[in-house]
């Protein structure tokens, strides 16, 4: 898998500008964030800082507070200390129904898509935060409702198209596969129109195949859409493999930060997973399958 994904990536900026304008900037910024649960704290005096344009990955063992991050930044959890800061605007106090409007997306472990639903119907809620409207016009298809529910259908059709999902337009959800399931996840997450997307174990549950497939729509939405991606992941090998930069969690706090290379090399890292000094689980060398 490490020659696939490579192939992909140096196709990806052959076809492009090769991703010579992409990290200039912080688009990101989580600043001394502390969060308890009951006893439990969540996480303690976390700080980092994301730059436009690149795949910043999450990883640290189970319970290290990395989902809990996420849920902070999209304002699923309210910080009880610090702040986060998007493209330089105070968004602390955001609500988790604001977060898309801000440019903020998000994908699910879970999945959660509407089942009975068809894909290209699943994509087109993504896009509510851009139906502008009344429920009248709306429902009657009729004069300006009519023009925008056209202009969605258009740009939901070309998010398809985009992530190889055309064919797959009008079945509903729950008649497909699981790894398509999560392709049409990232679909719903682009159709706001983000500049930051929120990605969950996304890769969890799926075959090599599929991760493969995935892999690819997630370069291409970087190199090729300029979005952002904030990355949490179980799959140490793979996330080392796509990242720019990465940051290790552990017990709420921060115990490295940097390259994939130097992040799991780090021996806080290693004994974080492992308990022992023993590297097993560690990236393999270029041309080794995965």
């Amino acid at each position: 898998m490490v020659r696939k994904v490579i192939g992909i990536l140096n196709s990806i900026e052959e076809a492009g500008d090769g991703g010579g304008d992409r990290m200039d900037q912080t688009i990101l910024e989580v600043r001394n964030v502390s969060i308890a649960f009951g006893g439990l704290q969540a996480l303690a005096d976390v700080s980092l800082a994301v730059r436009a344009g690149e795949i910043f990955g999450l990883v640290g063992p189970n319970g290290a507070g990395k989902t809990v991050l996420l849920n902070c930044i999209n304002g699923i959890y309210p910080l009880q200390i610090g702040s986060i800061y998007f493209e330089g605007k105070d968004i602390t106090k955001i609500h988790c129904h604001k977060a898309a409007s801000f440019g903020i997306s998000r994908t699910f472990q879970q999945i959660e898509l509407f089942r009975d639903m068809t894909v290209i119907e699943n994509t087109l809620l993504g896009m509510h935060i851009h139906m502008k409207t009344g429920v009248i016009s709306g429902g009657l298809f009729w004069g300006p409702g009519k023009r925008e529910e056209e202009r969605a259908r258009r740009k939901a059709e070309e998010i398809l198209d985009f992530l190889e999902l055309y064919p797959y337009r009008k079945q509903k959800v729950g008649s497909l596969s699981f790894g398509v399931q999560k392709i049409v996840g990232l679909s719903r997450a682009l159709a706001s129109e983000p500049k930051l997307i929120l990605m969950d174990e996304i890769f969890s549950g799926l075959n090599r195949e599929e991760k493969e497939d995935l892999a690819r729509f997630v370069l291409r939405i970087v190199y090729e859409k300029k979005i952002t991606i904030v990355w949490v992941e179980h799959d140490m090998k793979l996330i080392t493999d796509l990242t720019d930069r990465m940051v290790c969690l552990n017990y709420g706090q921060i115990i490295a930060e940097g390259s994939p290379q130097e992040v799991t090399s780090n021996p806080l890292v290693i004994e974080a997973y492992l308990g022992s000094s023993e590297q097993s689980w560690m990236p393999q060398p270029s041309g080794v399958s995965i």
